[in-house]
C-alpha cells in the first residue's frame, strides 16, 4: 500500500481539504460529538478506550492494532457496553476515514511520529502517548505537521495536569525558599532481566509482524517477548529515562521554566547486574546542563541491594523530582511538600495525579486553541529530546573504571556526590562490573537553536538525531 502523503490527502479527503482552507474549521459527527480512533490497544491504549469512551460528546468509533487478538478482545467489551466500532489493523486504512475527528495513539514509540504526522497530513488532531517521539527530529516533524495542518496534538504527558503542581513551583519562584540552584529528577523502578535467547524467537501468530515493526528494521526477534520489552530496545524504545522518567524530567523543565534544549550533556550508566537481550541502561545518571540551574536525573532498575525486594528513594521519593533552593527544597511525587535545610516540613502541596488531561484534549479540539492545552506537541518534542539528548550521550560513549567517571565528574560537586551513591547503589546488588561495564558517555555540546550537536563529538551524535527508516514507513523530511 502507498503510504499517506499531503498531495493524496489534498486529493481524497474532505476532512483534510476543509482543515487547510478553514485552519480552525472542524465536521464533527451527529450532535457535535467528537469521534475518537484508538491506535494501539493493549495496555495503555485499552486504558485511553475506556477514558474517552466515558467522556461526554466524545466517541470511540474505531480501534487499530496490529494484534488481532487484541482488535477482538476490545471490540467485544465495547460491544458489551452497546458502542459498535469499526476495527483496522493497518493505520494507513483508518486514515481514509473521514468520519474520524481525532486519533489516540498508544503504539511502541517507534511508531508515535507516524501516527501523528500522518494524522495531521489527514486533518486528524492527535493524542499521543510518551515520549512523544522516538528521536529528535520525529519530534520537530510532528510539531511541523501540528503547525502546518491547524492540528491539536497533545502529549501524554498527562502530569502537566496535575493543579497542585503550578501552586507548587509558584511558591518557589515568589521566592519563599530563595534562588533554585539545582532540579533533580529520579525514577526508581524495579526491571529484572528479560532473559537472552539463543536464536530468533517466533513472532505471535496473530500479529502482523511487519506492521508491528513499521519504520524500524524487519529483524527476527531476539528476545522473549515481543510486548513491552521493546522499551529496552534501542530500535523501538528509549530505555526508562524515555519510558517513565520523562513524567518527571518534563516537570523538572516546566518547574526550570527553560523552552530550549540545555547547551550541554553528559551520561553516566549501564546495564548492570545481569546479562540479557536488553540493549538501554537499567541505572543511568543525565546531567541536563542548564545553565544557571542544571537538571540532574537518576534512574535505577535494580533494588536496594541484592536480594531485597525494596528499592532505594532519595529524600522519601521512588519516583519524583527535588527543586533544590537556597532556603529549603520542595519534593515533588503525587503531591509535595517544601522542607526548610533541615528536613522540617513547611507547606504541603496536594497533586491530582494529572486527572483531567483527557479532557483538557477534547476541549482544545473543540475551541481550536494551542493555548488550551495542558501538554501541546511543543512540550512534549522538548521534553522528549531531553531523554533523547541523555541516551545519545550514552550510546556514544565506551566502557571506563569507576576512577575514570571520578576523574571527569570531580569538579562537579554535585555530579559527584551523585555517582558516588551511584557507586554505593551498585555495590550493594554486587554487580559484576566486568560483564555489566559503567558506559561514560561524553560531554555533548548542543546548539538549542538548530536542535543539533556541536564539538568534538557532533558527527557520531548528529548522526543519532534521525534514523534510517523502512519504506514506506518513512517520517517525511517535509510535513
Amino acid at each position: 500500500m502507498k503510504p499517506i502523503t499531503r498531495r493524496r490527502f489534498l486529493n481524497n479527503s474532505l476532512v483534510a481539504g476543509a482543515m487547510l482552507s478553514m485552519p480552525f474549521s472542524r465536521v464533527l459527527g451527529a450532535n457535535n460529538d467528537i469521534r475518537v480512533a484508538v491506535v494501539g490497544i493493549r495496555g495503555k491504549g485499552s486504558s485511553h478506550i475506556q477514558m474517552f469512551s466515558n467522556l461526554p460528546g466524545v466517541r470511540v468509533v474505531a480501534i487499530c492494532d496490529v494484534d488481532s487478538e487484541a482488535l477482538d478482545r476490545e471490540k467485544k467489551k465495547l460491544a458489551d457496553r452497546k458502542i459498535n466500532v469499526d476495527t483496522y489493523s493497518d493505520y494507513r486504512k483508518l486514515l481514509e476515514d473521514k468520519n474520524i475527528d481525532a486519533v489516540v495513539t498508544a503504539t511502541p514509540n517507534h511508531w508515535h511520529a507516524l501516527v501523528t504526522v500522518w494524522a495531521c497530513q489527514a486533518g486528524k488532531d492527535v493524542y499521543v502517548e510518551k515520549p512523544v517521539s522516538h528521536n529528535i527530529l520525529e519530534g520537530r516533524r510532528m510539531l511541523e505537521a501540528s503547525r502546518t495542518y491547524n492540528c491539536i496534538v497533545q502529549s501524554g504527558t498527562q502530569r502537566r495536569s496535575d493543579e497542585g503542581f503550578p501552586e507548587a513551583i509558584k511558591h518557589i519562584h515568589d521566592g519563599n525558599l530563595g534562588k533554585i540552584k539545582l532540579i533533580r529528577g529520579l525514577i526508581y523502578i524495579r526491571r529484572g532481566s528479560i532473559g537472552k535467547v539463543d536464536g530468533p524467537q517466533p513472532i505471535p501468530p496473530t500479529i502482523d509482524y511487519n506492521l508491528w515493526c513499521g519504520p524500524a528494521p524487519m529483524e527476527p526477534l531476539m528476545r522473549k517477548k515481543l510486548h513491552y520489552d521493546w522499551h529496552w530496545i534501542w530500535s523501538t524504545g528509549n530505555g526508562d529515562f524515555g519510558n517513565n522518567g520523562i513524567h518527571y524530567l518534563d516537570l523538572c523543565r516546566l518547574a526550570l521554566g527553560e523552552n530550549r534544549l540545555p547547551p550541554r550533556v553528559i551520561s553516566i550508566g549501564g546495564r548492570f547486574g545481569y546479562v540479557d537481550d536488553g540493549r538501554t541502561p537499567n541505572t543511568q545518571i543525565v546531567l541536563l546542563d542548564y545553565q544557571p540551574v542544571p537538571i540532574i536525573f537518576e534512574v535505577r532498575g535494580l533494588p536496594r541491594a541484592e536480594g531485597d525486594p525494596a528499592m532505594d528513594s532519595y529524600k522519601g521519593l521512588r519516583g519524583g523530582l527535588i527543586v533544590h533552593c537556597e532556603n529549603g527544597y520542595l519534593t515533588w511525587s503525587d503531591g509535595g511538600w517544601t522542607y526548610d535545610n533541615d528536613g522540617k516540613k513547611i507547606k504541603q502541596f496536594k497533586g491530582t495525579g494529572g486527572r483531567g488531561h483527557h479532557e483538557n484534549f477534547i476541549k482544545a479540539v473543540r475551541s481550536r486553541n494551542i493555548s488550551d492545552l495542558k501538554a501541546d506537541i511543543r512540550e512534549g518534542h522538548l521534553s522528549a529530546a531531553l531523554c533523547h539528548m541523555g541516551n545519545i550521550s550514552h550510546i556514544v560513549g565506551k566502557e571506563v573504571s569507576s576512577d575514570q567517571v571520578l576523574e571527569v565528574v570531580k569538579s562537579d560537586k554535585v555530579l559527584a556526590e551523585t555517582f558516588d551513591r551511584f557507586e554505593q547503589h551498585l555495590l550493594a546488588n554486587k554487580v559484576n562490573f566486568k560483564a555489566t561495564p559503567r558506559i561514560l558517555g561524553p560531554m555533548l555540546t548542543m546548539d538549542p537553536a538548530t536542535e543539533r550537536f556541536t564539538g568534538d563529538f557532533a558527527d557520531s551524535a548528529n548522526k543519532l538525531l534521525t534514523r534510517e527508516y523502512r519504506k514506506p514507513f518513512v517520517v517525511p523530511e517535509q510535513v
